[in-house]
């Protein structure tokens, strides 16, 4: 029996083990993803007990740009609010405060995103891909502009227009995605925020970029509403704008 067999197999019957459905065992295929569970995922497993999460939990993802934080909330089964689990520091920034308007402009994106890329083979370590351009993003960049595409979290630490990680950490961030895909959540949320959306905080940025007060108003809006009963809020898209029910 060689040693990554042992590795995979010590993993697999950590009680209460991480379950391996279909997605998971497509995903453990690829070597990197492989990695990051024997270097990672018994620590993980540990810090999910310790919190009191098993591996059927919801994930959603919060990202602030002015403070440079990406949080992990997670929901396990029977509970009624999502709990910060981790916080983790970008590593590198690009562009400045507002949305992404055009390809090449080096910003990162502000909205409501999914989850809808796992790239265990990336040029950036392991990344996660979000479903930008949406209809809102589609509707500011106007009709025969070029929106630009492929924003993900990812490794490697270099960005232009996404939320670069160190490698040690999108092994972590990425299991917890995997992790929750596999449990049967489909649809993962993307929030990404100029900045920690308080009334302090919008006063102070709305001075500096006036142009963008009517947009993060939008924003704030489902910021609020996730802080008020740290539960998700429903999103939709309302003629080139979000609407927050």
């Amino acid at each position: 029996m060689n040693k990554l067999f042992q590795t995979l197999l010590l993993l697999l019957m950590t009680i209460p083990a991480l379950a391996q459905n279909s997605f998971k065992a497509s995903q453990l295929k690829f070597e990197r993803v492989r990695i990051a569970y024997e270097q990672k995922g018994e620590t993980l497993q540990k810090d999910l007990q310790k919190a009191g999460f098993t591996s059927d939990f919801q994930l959603f993802i919060a990202a602030y740009k002015v403070e440079g934080k990406l949080e992990v909330w997670l929901k396990g089964n029977g509970q009624n609010q999502f709990k910060l689990f981790k916080t983790y520091n970008f590593c590198a920034h690009s562009g400045t405060l507002g949305p992404k308007v055009i390809e090449g402009d080096g910003q990162t994106p502000e909205g409501f995103y999914q989850i809808n890329v796992f790239n265990p083979m990336s040029n950036f370590h392991l990344s996660l891909g979000i479903d930008y351009p949406n209809k809102v993003d589609l509707a500011r960049t106007g009709k025969g502009n070029k929106t630009g595409g492929d924003i993900y979290i990812h490794g490697n630490c270099v960005t232009i227009g996404c939320i670069p990680l160190t490698d040690e950490k999108i092994k972590e961030v990425y299991i917890l995605a995997v992790e929750a895909r596999n449990a049967g959540q489909k649809d993962i949320p993307v929030s990404i925020y100029p900045f920690k959306m308080t009334e302090a905080n919008m006063k102070k940025y709305s001075n500096q970029y006036p142009q963008q007060v009517a947009f993060w108003q939008t924003l704030q809006k489902g910021y609020m509403a996730f802080e008020k009963d740290k539960n998700l809020t429903k999103v939709t898209h309302v003629k080139g704008s979000y609407f927050v029910k």
